[in-house]
């Protein structure tokens, strides 16, 4: 007969499995996961189920790149890149400017100013070591973000039919505005394809600041000896990009390969939404949660005021 904490791990499987159906949108799927973590008992590791869903997550990256048209891709990044780099500057300088306001700690300042800057909690895993981050710190840092990409998975889908945003518009704006991919590619899926390929392209373009923005930390903390690597699931959205462009027999199956990856993606949501427990939201205390939101509100209305009155 089974117990108590095999039943939770059973039931936890199955629902990684059913989110997959096409029925089941990415809000939902996250929400799944919010309300097992919160109910069950004894189920898989926090530790686990993150590094599970940090490794999904990536290979459904790479998986989206076999979706988009490379030249589309290109001009897309093109028009996308001076856009995330002024947010960049506006969020690292308010994070410096708040910093001080609050009276926070420079390490969680640092950590959450980075990871509402640039890719979320992949930020905030590279940047903490550079920095001398305690575990404590970056849980906290984490535990900012993933609420906030919580929150912004079931909002702006809403805020951008209100808007009537157009699936460029939805789609610069979430790149612009939600920290993680995950959510990022969740909210955008919900305003169609075009949003879904817009959003993800220049998602990663502003993923690829993490390379300056490591090495100036790196040169601020550690005196240029911290060695920093370009994330491998960029490169894998490079490459599938470029052998959608240029082999056939790849072409034939890239539509199949995007729509997997699109699934995939809703099991990383559910494995995240297990970690967002009551308990790890009190653990990261006021001052981290106001500062979070208060960057986060700054830049997605920056976002939100140049989608519909430049783009």
């Amino acid at each position: 007969m089974l117990n108590t904490s095999a039943l939770s791990k059973l039931l936890f499987l199955l629902l990684s499995v059913l989110v997959l159906h096409p029925f089941i949108g990415a809000a939902l799927a996250l929400s799944l996961g919010i309300l097992i973590g919160n109910i069950g008992r004894n189920i898989y590791t926090e530790a686990k189920r993150s590094k599970v869903a940090a490794l999904i997550l990536k290979v459904s990256v790479v998986g989206l790149g076999f979706g988009l048209n490379l030249n589309t891709a290109i001009e897309t990044g093109k028009e996308g890149f001076f856009l995330t780099f002024a947010s960049i500057l506006i969020t690292l300088g308010l994070g410096y400017l708040f910093a001080k306001l609050f009276k926070l700690d420079r390490s969680i300042s640092t950590l959450i100013s980075s990871g509402t800057a640039i890719c979320g909690g992949s930020a905030i895993a590279t940047i903490s070591p550079i920095i001398k981050a305690d575990t404590k710190t970056i849980s906290m840092a984490l535990g900012v973000v993933f609420v906030l990409n919580a929150l912004a998975l079931f909002v702006f889908p809403h805020l951008g039919n209100w808007f009537e945003m157009s699936a460029y518009q939805f789609g610069m704006w979430c790149a612009i505005a939600i920290h993680d991919t995950s959510s990022v590619v969740g909210a955008a899926s919900a305003f169609g394809a075009e949003a879904l390929k817009i959003a993800t392209t220049v998602k990663l373009t502003r993923a690829l600041w993490i390379i300056p923005i490591a090495l100036m930390f790196s040169f601020t903390y550690s005196k240029g000896k911290y060695q920093f690597k370009l994330p491998w699931y960029i490169v894998g959205f490079i490459v599938s990009m470029l052998l959608t462009e240029y082999v056939p027999l790849i072409q034939s199956i890239a539509p199949q390969v995007f729509n997997a990856s699109k699934s995939l993606l809703k099991v990383a949501l559910y494995l995240i939404g297990s970690s967002l427990t009551v308990q790890m939201i009190k653990g990261v205390g006021w001052k981290p949660m106001l500062f979070g939101v208060a960057l986060w509100l700054v830049i997605t209305l920056f976002g939100l005021v140049t989608v519909l009155f430049f783009l």
